[in-house]
């Protein structure tokens, strides 16, 4: 995550997901995709 000109880690992964409405294919061979997943602190110091 870049803040200002500060880069952070901060945790998270790939979380696959479906691209059409309804849908629960998740697999991208058959019309699935990915998103960034983060993890944000619960700390307004973030």
């Amino acid at each position: 995550m870049l803040s200002g000109q500060e880069m952070r880690l901060v945790p998270g992964g790939l979380t696959r997901v479906a691209l059409t409405e309804g849908s629960l294919v998740v697999n991208s061979s058959q019309g699935g995709g990915t998103k960034d997943t983060w993890v944000m602190e619960d700390d307004a110091s973030c």
